[in-house]
């Protein structure tokens, strides 16, 4: 094997079904296979933890993060972008190092934010996939360093999916909360009523009427 794949989850096994045996998938950082197979390259997928230097300095690392680098550094990007009305971004393949999504980059590829957090993830695990085989392929990888304005973004907190409703609120804006919420193990979008909490999940819309289904709970506080 040359190649390792960290992820925590596969969002679509079948977008790994095209990958042959030079490649290992790995849930976790698992220093004695790495060390055993001493890959080329590692990619990271959904990785959100911080990869220690014993690590990168050793390996080549590679991660994917759902922005057009360097804007859009640091955590929940996809949400944050939602929130800023973006209907698109990039899918950025970068070195990791020392500093948060910093490291050059070598590839980017578009990424739609349509639909629900869910089809986002799905979506952008297909590219990472595409974007994985290439690197691969290509005999001498050439990075750049991220060039433009800097922007930096917080991971959002689980009482930040709380809905809070203004005036100024569309349908079109209550939806693109909901949606970008609405993934498995994410913290939906909810609110509460008196000793009640209402979560909502498998948002759709059509003619402005927004579908979702709502579980209801005692509020435990």
């Amino acid at each position: 094997m040359k190649y390792i794949i960290i992820s925590k989850k596969k969002w679509d096994k079948n977008n790994f079904r095209e990958l042959n045996q030079n490649f290992l998938f790995l849930k976790n950082i698992n220093l004695k296979k790495i060390k055993k197979i001493n890959p080329k390259i590692i990619f990271f997928i959904h990785w959100s933890k911080i990869i220690k230097k014993n690590l990168y300095n050793k390996y080549l690392c590679i991660q994917f993060h759902s922005s057009n680098l360097p804007e859009g550094r640091g955590g929940s990007p996809i949400q944050h972008q939602i929130l800023s009305i973006a209907k698109k971004t990039k899918l950025t393949a970068f070195k990791v190092s020392n500093q948060l999504d910093a490291g050059p980059f070598c590839l980017k590829k578009n990424l739609s934010l349509k639909g629900t957090a869910e089809e986002i993830l799905k979506r952008m695990e297909l590219t990472s996939i595409k974007m994985i085989k290439k690197i691969s392929k290509t005999k001498k990888l050439k990075f750049k360093k991220q060039i433009g304005k800097t922007t930096l973004f917080k991971r959002r907190k689980p009482s930040e999916s709380q809905i809070k409703f203004k005036k100024s609120n569309s349908i079109e804006k209550l939806y693109d909360f909901l949606r970008m919420l609405d993934a498995p193990d994410y913290p939906k979008a909810f609110i509460e009523l008196n000793k009640f909490i209402f979560t909502f999940q498998n948002i759709k819309i059509k003619k402005k009427i927004i579908n979702a289904t709502v579980n209801i709970k005692t509020n435990e506080k």
